[in-house]
């Protein structure tokens, strides 16, 4: 039997109060086991809360932990926007339909 590799990429839209900052959000996902690295844009701000796109990579990414992760500074996971699993990360190819 084959062991599974395990989430290698997520993508996810979170939104989340002011503070704590993106740094601190981030420094958090960074040191979560499996985790190697952690990228967070910022889409919109309003008064009390900002849109992020966060991207993690790494191996056998828990997204249970994740979640909590986000949960536990007050933020909400809106949707998982993309998720990579297995020995190698594939990357999405443009196809005649996105032009």
């Amino acid at each position: 039997m084959n062991k599974l590799a395990g989430i290698r990429r997520l993508v996810l839209d979170v939104l989340k109060p002011h503070h704590p900052s993106t740094i601190e959000l981030a420094e958090n996902l960074s040191v979560i086991d499996g985790v190697t690295g952690v990228n967070i844009g910022l889409y919109e701000v309003d008064q009390k809360t900002e849109n992020i796109k966060i991207t993690i990579e790494g191996d056998h990414i828990d997204y249970g932990v994740i979640r909590q992760s986000i949960e536990k500074l007050g933020a909400v996971v809106h949707s998982i926007d993309e998720v990579a699993a297995g020995n190698l990360l594939v990357e999405e190819v443009p196809t005649l339909q996105d032009r």
